[in-house]
């Protein structure tokens, strides 16, 4: 027996449009994704309601998922979910019925099927033909908006804004070097290749990734939705790129630079306190407001990079270096140029470029740090400080399984990795061994 969800996955795997279609009554609502607003830690699945042989009525049946949640970034998964919603629509047409063993009516339009192909091939490739040439190519301006806005539901304000800013030079850039060219289908996988190329000359590897990432998943939108024939940016390699790291402090230079805030700038030092106490990162303190505290449970709740929603408690050792909030409006942004709670109408990031570069003048310019120190750097010396301490009275991997608790990393192989990047992990003493082997 073929249920719909065995003939859904069947169907995708083999996945082929064809002019056939059932003309049958209308027992079903349009299927539709449920995305959990972009968070990947949850399932995604395709969802419909179809009317009970019992009631009459439009009933929800049990959501499809297919392969869909085994994808980790969101243009995958969407991608899979956009394709299977294609086939599923075009089998509820047919009238497959999820009530029902469909194997008799699916060998009958197979049948079918096979017969009409064999005898109308041609005739529907001159009509496929001849229905492109009638059909006016979307510009490149009109195809970027329709991804841009398709993407609007699905990624953070944030993220749409890079989408915005790397799509806009990306336009200017064909607009300088490619006038002629003006709709879609004269994109191709080589004006790519050069708009990257000239990115990687001007800015960096990483920079150049970023931007194909970022084009890629909007030319995947545009592919889902048939305006394209396909996504070739996925053909263009990554390149191997240096991460970028913020080395920790030690002992000593933090200790120097808290001290000589502590005179110079107070307001600077608890918001570097915020980072290295509660282990947030710049962003996440700059986008705090006053009701994000819990005063009576000594709780924050912020948006995290791993998480729409985070709730950490604050310790003492921050607690008692807060002033009196009972007076402050909840709407405040915690962190301002003059003072600590206040309006301070900007984004989230330029409030985190304004403390980095206030950083960058009050402290580094007058020790004279590098640039592989910032603001982030803090995070990484506690952080190495608190699981160094803990590693003393119990086992690695107790010590991480409270420490996870602690910095808000999601799984035990992200923060052992995390721990590994910053060298928070350092072996005992091993020169005994080394004599041993020499006698």
């Amino acid at each position: 027996m073929l249920n719909l969800n065995e003939l859904l996955t069947f169907e995708s795997e083999n996945a082929y449009e064809s002019a056939y279609d059932l003309p049958v009554k209308r027992n079903f609502s349009n299927p539709k994704i449920y995305s959990a607003n972009g968070d990947l830690k949850k399932r995604w699945y395709l969802y419909f309601s179809y009317r009970d042989p019992k009631s009459g009525k439009l009933k929800r049946v049990t959501p499809f998922y297919g392969n869909a949640n085994k994808y980790k970034t969101k243009e995958e998964r969407l991608s899979v979910l956009v394709t299977y919603r294609k086939v599923l629509l075009r089998l509820l047409k047919q009238g497959y019925n999820p009530y029902s063993d469909n194997t008799e009516l699916y060998l009958k339009l197979q049948s079918k099927e096979t017969v009409k192909e064999s005898q109308g091939l041609e005739q529907e490739q001159n009509n496929n033909t001849k229905a492109v040439e009638e059909t006016p190519a979307m510009t490149l301006q009109e195809a970027f908006t329709f991804g841009l806005k398709q993407k609007e539901k699905i990624v953070n304000a944030t993220t749409k804004r890079s989408y915005d800013n790397r799509v806009k030079l990306f336009l200017e850039w064909m607009g300088e070097n490619h006038s002629d060219l003006k709709t879609i289908d004269t994109l191709n996988k080589q004006i790519l290749s050069g708009f990257l190329n000239d990115i990687l000359e001007r800015t960096s590897a990483r920079n150049r990734n970023n931007y194909r990432t970022d084009l890629s998943s909007i030319m995947q939108v545009l592919e889902d939705n048939d305006i394209i024939e396909s996504n070739f940016i996925k053909k263009i390699p990554v390149l191997k790129s240096i991460p970028e790291r913020n080395k920790t402090y030690t002992t000593q230079a933090q200790e120097e630079i808290f001290e000589y805030l502590e005179k110079n700038d107070p307001l600077l030092l608890l918001y570097i306190k915020f980072i290295s106490y509660n282990f947030l990162r710049p962003i996440e303190v700059s986008r705090l407001t006053v009701g994000d505290i819990n005063v009576k449970d000594r709780t924050i709740q912020f948006k995290a990079k791993n998480s729409p929603l985070k709730t950490k408690i604050i310790p003492e050792i921050l607690w008692g270096e807060l002033p009196d909030l009972s007076n402050l409006n909840k709407a405040w942004v915690l962190f301002t140029p003059e003072k600590f709670g206040g309006v301070w109408d900007t984004r989230e990031e330029n409030r985190r470029d304004y403390f980095s570069k206030r950083f960058k003048k009050v402290v580094k310019d007058h020790f004279g740090l590098s640039e592989d120190y910032g603001l982030y750097s803090f995070r990484h010396t506690f952080i190495t400080k608190l699981y160094r301490a803990m590693v003393k009275d119990s086992s690695p991997h107790a010590a991480k399984s409270q420490l996870m608790q602690i910095t808000g990393h999601t799984s035990m192989d992200a923060l052992e990795k995390y721990l590994r990047d910053i060298d928070a992990e350092l072996p005992a003493d091993y020169s005994e061994m080394l004599k041993t082997s020499h006698e």
